[in-house]
Formats: C-alpha cells, structure tokens, sequence
C-alpha cells in the first residue's frame, strides 16, 4: 500500500490506499444489479451484528453519511432498524464518496477514528469491490463494518433463512438457487470446499420439496468399503452372506419416498460407482442375493468437495457417473468468499458455546460505555483469516476463544490463537493481487460504486510474488500475471499466463480457470496443449516419493516444491500409500 495525495479545499491531504479489497474473488462479473453495502460485524450490542445499510446513494453517485445518530441498519427481510448508537461514536459522520474508476472514498471529520483494512486510522481509497470481497472498516476501535457488493434481486420479498445463518451475496443466490431448483425431481450435485455445509443445503432441498414429508437419509460414500457397498446401499436378502442373519434393508430403500444424501461421492470406489450408476440409470436394484429388481423411489443429492473433472481425466471417475449425478449443479462458497457473513456466523456459534458452559448472559449488553465483549482486534483478525476449514474451522475457532475466556467479561485471544490466525491471514501482497483480480471483473457496474472508467493512475501496480521455477516450465517470467476484465476463449490463454495464474492461486485448478476468465472445465484443454506445465496426474511415483522424503511427508510443502494442485497430489500419495504429516 502507498499514500496517496488529494487536494481538499486546496490543501494536501493523505489518503491511504486501501484498494486491495480483502478476500477479492472474481468468480461472477459484476452487473448492475450488485449495490454496495455496510454490514455490521461486531458491535457492543451483539444483537446488531448482521443488520446492513444499503448504499444506494454511492450507487447514483452522491455521499453517503455514517454517524451515531443516522442512517438506520436494518436485518435483512426486517423494515425496521436503528442507527449505530453507540456512544463513542461521534455525531460528525463518517463520509463515503464515490472516487473515480469505481473506487470509494472514506473518511472522517475529525469525530470518530476511522481504520479501514486493518492499517491505521485514517482516510482511504477502497475498491473497485467485487463480489466475495470485503472491506473490513472499524469505527472508534469498537464496531467492525465490511463494506461489500450484494445483489437486491437475490432476496426474496419475504426472506426464507433456509436454517442457514448468513445473508450475504453468495448465501443469498445460493438460497435463491435453492428455491428454484427444490420442487423438482431433478438429481442435484453440490460442490464447494470442505466445511461448507453441503448437507444442511442437502437438508433444505429436502425440506422444500415435494418429499419433504418422506426420510432424508445421508450416507458418506467415502466411509463404505468396496466389501459392504452393495449391501449397505441395496440391502441384501437374508443367507446373502456370512454373518447375514436377517433381511438388511439398504439406504436407497431406506430412503424411498424422500432423499437419499451422498456424500463424499469423489471418494466412492470404481466399483461403488459402477453400482450407482446402474441403479441411477435403470432406476431398479438388486439385493445381494436377490434375484428380482426393485424399484427405487428416492431422489438423490450428492456433494463433493472433490475436482471429479480431473479425476475423470486421471481415469478415476466415470463421466457418465457425473452427468446422471448432475442434473443440477449448486456452488457452495467459501467462507472467504462470505466475509460479510462472518460476524453473523461467529456470534450464532459463540452463543451456542456461552449455552453449552453456563455462560449465556455474557453476551447480553450491559453498561453501554463498558468494552464491546467481542474486541474490534480479534473480531478483524477473523476476518482477515484465510479460513481453510471453512464454517467446521470458525466454529472450532469460537469454542477455543469462548472456552479460553471463561468468567471473563470480555474474550481474550490466547496468543498460540492469535499467531496461528496472523499466520493464516492473506499477507499484503495477496490482497493488492486479490483487488487487481476484482477490479478486472469490475467494469461492468463502475456506476454501482459511483464511477465509471479505468482505476486512476494513482492506484499502485500489484506486486506479484516472486516465481519459483516449474521443474518443466520455462525459466522466462510470464508477462501477464493480471486476469482479464472480460470472459475469454480457452485458445486466448497463453502458456506464461496460464502458469502464472497456477502459481498465483497455490495451484488450484478452478481458482486459475477463474482467474484467467475461463470456463472451469476448459482449463485441463489449456493445460494439455501448454508442454511446460503438468498436473499431479503427470507425476511419476519416483516423483513423489522422492518429494516425500524429502519434505518429511509435508502436503503442502511437496505441493510448493512440484507446483501441483495440493489435493490431487494428496491423493496421489494416499494411493501410494505415503503417509501424510498432519498439520
């Protein structure tokens, strides 16, 4: 970040730089429709945490005020609200201004101090925002604000939480996604990280269905061995087996009338997805040792957190298996693509943790000039933190930090905690990448932050990491390491580009395709054609293992030194039969 300079009222005054929106993911291109918001994500009175004002004026291009006394947040689906009124804060407002190419000026009369992305109190330029980024702005080192993009045609009139905590834009089209989709008898994948919530979506198609009345039934395909697969899903007639005593049932008929849950279906067996693509195409089964089909009557949901498209290429997956799973995709988000959510999610976990300890009241507010009981400090390393674990990883975090400040007025960050989240947190240089990454997809709706045009020239260039040489790569530095503001061909990538976008995203096969404009199934075309640049699945065994040695079984590490995709390598070496150090 630099300092930049702008004239008020003829005299010089410093405006920090902040245009490297946290958390930036260029996934869906702006449009009109995207407003930006004001979410609160901590606040001495919990209960505010979550309520958001829409910035409809920095969309038509006029100033917006933020001060103690006005305007009102209000609870998304709620029409009534309140200001922030808290008594630290100054009556002076606190002013956001559109500023060319999209950006949004914040800054202070002099009233309440203003830190906008974790720097130090002052004026800052922010944006452009693009979807799944978040401007943490912490106001009197007591309330957290994000400010980021949602979309107003993705709430519905009357708002259906879905039993899903969070309102933020990805939540939000999931759940509008969701509605669409439930009365159907389509078969629906779920893909998204692990620690999403894939079976609580699961859970509300379900819910929401024409089945809701029959089971939900939920099995991880991962956890059955090849031996029990037929029996454990189809059931088995009584003699079938040793040991088989009684007729077994089987989850598809356990199932029948409702919906039957697959989960972890990236790690079912070859021979697991032969049975489950026989039964899904014919839509009969057999018992083991039966000899009539049965119908089934269930309808099927399966999620993965898996990249099935490069097991298919790897031979690992069957293809046809995908397309009869498929019939509608849902994406699930990351928890860095919901920093807006984050308050919201932190304080639904904590006052499940403050019940399950006795602690429930230290919450409450009491004395309105005592401490928030969630300090602005920690509340904004959660939200810097990169999250891996997702929502499972937030909710361990909350009961360490809830369990770690008993009869405490206030939580205390134990300093093991604290390193390990400034460790995890996104360092400089990846935020300024990540804000050239969504100012890229950002021209669409310049008007929507109150500009329009390029970034002003002041912005600073993003840094890019130094490269580490590909063991088949050319030793040249790619020339282009920003992605583009358009949706592009597959053919239009380059080698140096594609290899860039690999190294700036750990790797990760779906993030460079993002990254690069491009379909996600159509960078594996770009990788083919690409002779310097290679998957896990070109390793050679002597490859890995000699890696594995020499990194003393470390996953990631080995990923950094073969500049490979962490979770295809992982697997790889499972196959090998290498053992994994544990983080």
């Amino acid at each position: 970040m630099r300092v930049n300079v702008a004239s008020v009222g003829g005299t010089p005054r410093a405006f920090l730089d902040a245009s490297t929106a946290i958390r930036t993911v260029p996934r869906d291109e702006l449009s009109a429709e995207l407003l930006p918001a004001l979410t609160i994500a901590a606040h001495p009175s919990p209960a505010r945490v979550g309520e958001r004002l829409l910035l409809g004026g920095l969309a038509a291009g006029h100033e917006v005020l933020v001060s103690r006394s006005a305007p009102e947040f209000l609870r998304p689906g709620s029409v009534l609200g309140a200001p922030l009124a808290d008594p630290f804060l100054s009556r002076q407002p606190v002013r956001l201004a559109p500023a060319p190419g999209g950006t949004i000026r914040i800054s202070s009369d002099g009233g309440t101090a203003v830190a906008v992305g974790g720097a130090a109190p002052g004026p800052a330029v922010v944006g452009p925002l693009a979807p799944g980024a978040g401007v943490p702005i912490v106001l009197a080192d007591r309330i957290l604000l994000v400010l980021h993009l949602v979309d107003p045609s993705a709430e519905e009139a009357t708002y259906d939480a879905m039993d899903m905590v969070g309102s933020g834009l990805g939540i939000a089209r999931l759940r509008r996604a969701i509605a669409q989709i439930a009365d159907l008898r389509v078969p629906v994948l779920l893909r998204g990280e692990t620690g999403t919530g894939k079976e609580l979506v699961a859970q509300a198609l379900h819910a929401r269905g024409p089945r809701r009345a029959g089971p939900f039934v939920s099995v991880n395909l991962g956890a059955i061995s090849k031996e029990l697969a037929a029996a454990e899903l189809f059931g088995a007639v009584r003699g079938a087996y040793t040991g088989a005593t009684r007729e077994r049932e089987g989850l598809f008929r356990a199932a029948r009338g409702g919906t039957l849950f697959l989960d972890e279906v990236g790690e079912a067996s070859p021979e697991l997805q032969v049975m489950l693509l026989r039964v899904l195409e014919t839509g009969e089964l057999y018992p083991v040792g039966g000899d009539a089909p049965l119908a089934t009557d269930v309808r099927v949901v399966a999620a993965t957190d898996a990249d099935l498209e490069a097991q298919i290429r790897e031979g690992r997956f069957k293809a046809p298996l995908l397309h009869r799973l498929a019939g509608h995709e849902l994406y699930l988000p990351p928890l860095r693509e919901r920093v807006e959510d984050l308050g919201v999610l932190f304080h639904h976990f904590a006052r499940e943790e403050l019940a399950a300890v006795g602690e429930a009241h230290r919450m409450e507010p009491g004395d309105p000039l005592a401490d928030p009981w969630l300090p602005a400090s920690i509340a904004l390393r959660l939200l810097r933190y990169r999250w891996p674990g997702n929502i499972r990883q937030l909710r361990n975090v909350t009961r360490q930090l809830v369990i770690g400040s008993r009869g405490r007025a206030h939580l205390q960050i134990e300093p093991r905690l604290a390193a390990e989240l400034d460790t995890g947190a996104l360092p400089a240089s990846a935020h300024e990448a990540a804000g050239a990454a969504g100012a890229a997809g950002a021209a669409g709706a310049a008007g929507a932050a109150g500009g329009a045009g390029p970034p002003p020239a002041s912005l600073p260039p993003t840094p890019q990491p130094r490269a580490r040489t590909h063991p088949r790569a050319s030793t040249h530095p790619p020339s282009v390491t920003q992605p583009p503001a358009v949706r592009r061909r597959p053919a239009e990538v380059t080698e140096p580009e594609l290899i860039a976008a690999l190294r700036a995203n750990a790797w990760d096969l779906k993030a460079a395709a993002d990254h690069l404009g491009i379909p996600r199934a159509s960078i594996y075309d770009v990788i083919e054609r690409c002779p310097n640049v290679r998957t896990a699945g070109d390793l050679t065994a002597e490859e890995i293992v000699q890696c594995h040695r020499e990194c003393g079984g470390d996953l990631e590490l080995m990923a950094e030194r073969l500049e490979v995709s962490r979770r295809a390598l992982g697997r790889r070496a499972k196959e090998l039969g290498l053992e994994i150090m544990k983080g």
